[in-house]
């Protein structure tokens, strides 16, 4: 039985998960289902359901991919 490629992810999941590099916040870009770092500039792919959260694995984000901060 082959596991399929989720387009989703647990909202629980993105609660409790930081960027391993800046220990920030992470958001989720369903479009490429990849957890994104806009501090770091690096997108986190997610494999199977399972996000791979390592530097190495991460792609760099172009500068029209990262999405300024908003300030409050």
């Amino acid at each position: 039985m082959a596991l399929k490629n989720t387009k989703t992810l647990d909202p629980k999941l993105l609660e409790i998960l930081v960027c391993p590099l800046t220990k920030t916040a992470l958001r989720y870009e369903e479009k490429t289902n990849e957890l994104i770092s806009d501090k770091a500039g690096l997108a986190y792919p997610i494999n199977e359901g399972i996000p791979i959260m390592l530097v190495d694995e991460a792609r760099e984000l172009s500068t029209d991919e990262v999405k300024p901060k908003v300030k409050t």
